[in-house]
Parts: structure tokens; sequence; C-alpha cells
């Protein structure tokens, strides 16, 4: 006879909150939804999940209970309402939405005055993705409190523990989509400027995979460097790659499509060469932008 697992409630139904369901009903967890917009809770009840009629419901039915909204604003409208006070006592709210670091650390405040335990979460995974391989999820808060929770929570995707600090989680994961928005911004900007030429998207991807994919070789020695505060410049100087992020700008200029990103590149390189790091690898610009 196979163990019964851990019962689990989610509340919030966005299409990242429906993917966890679907997956924690897939691996025999049962489920018990609540949702703002009630048409979405009834289709995750179509999939077998149990509908609460109100917030308290959904947290009396499971220890553990899941939020995915769109930000602990979110979270203090629902959990904050009349009647919901007394449910809170000693469950374990894992919070998977997306805020500031310093706004978990509160919620974590706020839910411990109210007798829940707390875990931040940070989903590294678009809908598609999860409760695949390539899903992870960051958490923070008590080591105890993940460990009783590490196996449902594997489900949505691999967990990664990073520290007893509530706010750690948001700081990893708002650090991953900083180089991840970045990058796609780059990547539409570069896009912009082949069009300006004639050249499409599609015939310069092989390139633009190429460069992606490299780029992950630099980050080894480049971490030392940030870590250390030592920016050899043997390789590529600030200058050098300043000169380039030049070029860039007046590129752009040239095909007239936006500055913004540009210039803000070419500013952090104008401004670590007028610091003296104009000898210095390219790693010294983060001296300038710790600086803000």
């Amino acid at each position: 006879m196979s163990e019964r697992k851990p019962a689990v409630t989610v509340i919030g139904l966005g299409p990242m909150g429906r993917a966890m369901v679907r997956v924690l009903l897939a691996g025999g967890h049962p489920v018990t939804v609540w949702n703002r917009t009630a048409s979405r809770a009834r289709a995750a009840e179509a999939e077998g999940a149990t509908l609460a009629a109100d917030p308290a419901e959904a947290l009396a039915a499971s220890e553990l209970v899941i939020l995915s909204l769109t930000d602990y604003r979110a979270m203090y409208d629902i959990l904050g309402g009349d009647g919901v006070g007394d449910a809170l006592r000693g469950r374990v709210v894992a919070n998977l939405s997306s805020d500031t670091p310093e706004q978990t650390r509160r919620a974590a405040d706020w839910l411990a005055e109210r007798g829940a335990r707390f875990l931040a979460g940070g989903v590294m995974a678009p809908e598609p993705l999860v409760g695949t391989d390539a899903a992870y999820v960051f958490y923070s808060g008590p080591r105890e409190v993940f460990d009783a929770h590490r196996d449902t929570l594997a489900a949505i995707g691999r967990p990664d523990y990073v520290g007893a600090d509530p706010g750690r989680a948001q700081l990893y994961y708002q650090a991953q989509l900083d180089i991840f928005l970045t990058s796609l911004s780059a990547y539409l900007h570069a896009s912009a400027l082949l069009a300006a030429e004639g050249v499409t998207a599609t015939e310069f991807v092989p390139w633009a995979a190429d460069n992606f994919d490299g780029i992950s070789a630099y980050l080894p020695e480049a971490a030392r460097c940030i870590d250390s505060g030592d920016h050899p410049g043997e390789k590529a100087t600030s200058t050098m790659m300043g000169a380039t992020a030049a070029h860039i700008l007046d590129a752009s200029r040239a095909a007239g499509i936006d500055l913004e990103l540009p210039t803000a590149v070419k500013s952090h390189y104008d401004r670590a060469i007028a610091a003296g790091h104009g000898a210095d690898s390219w790693t010294a610009l983060v001296e300038v932008i710790r600086k803000g």
C-alpha cells in the first residue's frame, strides 16, 4: 500500500499557481485551492483539487500553504482579512510570489506574529517547465521547516536552500532575473540594430546563441575578481571595452534606434575610467555600480 502524500493548499491560481496544482496532483498530493477569481479555482477543481469556500477554509485544509500571487501585498490582502488570522496558526506558509528581499523579511515577521512559520521562495522556471528537471526554486527560512517539506516542494522543481535569512531567496531570485531581463533587452536591442541594416533576427540566431552560450565561460574568473576587488587588465581593459561601448552607441544612433541601453553601458565604462580603472579589467565596473 503506497504512503499517502501530504496535503497542500495553493492560494493564487494564475498560470504559475495552476501549474503547481497540476504537478502536485500528479504527484499524488491532495490539493486544496482558493483564488480571488473563482473561475480559475473551478478549473483546478475540475482537475481534482478541492475548492475552499474562503481563505480560512483553505488554510485549515493543509499544514503546508503555497502562495502564488502577484506580490507580497496580495498576501496581506488575502491572509489579513477578517476571520483568517486564527487559521494561520500552526501553518507553514511558502510564499513563492515575487517581491524585494526587505518585503520578504517583513512578511516573515508578520506571519510569525500570527503563529505561522515561513518559507520564502523564488521559482526559476516559466509556467510550462514547472515540475520538470529544468525547474528549480530558491528557498530561505528556517532550515528545519524547509527540510520537513522538501520532498513535497520538490514536485514544483528542484528545491535549492540558500539560507535562514528570509530575504535570501528573493535576493537570489531577483539577481537571476536581473541577468535574465537585461540579457533579453540586450538581445532585442541587437536585433533592432541588425534590422536597421536589413538583417533578420532569424538569420543572426546562430551567432547570438553562440554568444549567449560562451558568456558563461567568463563567470568563474569574473567572480574571483569581483569578490577580491582585484581587477587585472591583461586580457581586456576597461578603456578597450569602453571604446567598443562607444562604437555600439554610435552605431545605434546612426541606425535611429533607442539609445538608453547602450548609453547606460557606456556610462559604466566612462565612470570606471574616470575613477582610475582604465587599465583594469572590465570587472572593475562593479566598483562604480556598487556606488550607485
